[in-house]
């Protein structure tokens, strides 16, 4: 009896089995495609411009000159009274200094620094107007 039991237990169990293969074919063929939409949507999130917070558009950063005077130092005591005006030149988007000095015969000369050369600005707690830039090296 028990062996008569075991047998009709074994024909719904087979069908059961096959129903559950099924059933778990169609699950991996559901997984699989979640996962090749989730992929697509990542690298099209990846290539694409971030938001912009708020839905505004970024205001771009002019850039800002300002007229400025090349302090002196005590290495420097000969220059003194020949004081040179220097143009510096902010690109805050670009993320570049530019010192520019205009020599005689309408030349210039100028250095260009890149943010990533920049360590450290200080400004002076004594003189109001006067700030120190610490470059690499």
């Amino acid at each position: 009896v028990s062996c008569w039991g075991f047998q009709t237990a074994g024909q719904s169990g087979e069908q059961e089995l096959e129903n559950l293969v099924l059933k778990l074919s169609v699950l991996k063929d559901f997984l699989s495609s979640i996962e090749k939409k989730a992929l697509k949507a990542l690298q099209e999130m990846s290539s694409a411009t971030p938001p912009q917070p708020f839905s505004r558009k970024a205001k771009s950063i002019p850039v800002q000159t300002f007229e400025v005077k090349l302090d002196i130092t005590l290495g420097d005591l000969t220059k003194i009274g020949k004081s040179q005006k220097y143009t510096l030149s902010v690109d805050v988007e670009g993320g570049k200094l530019v010192v520019l000095k205009k020599q005689k015969d309408s030349q210039e000369d100028w250095n260009t620094f890149t943010h990533d050369k920049i360590r450290q600005l200080i400004k002076s707690q004594r003189v109001q107007n006067k700030l120190g830039i610490v470059f690499e090296k």
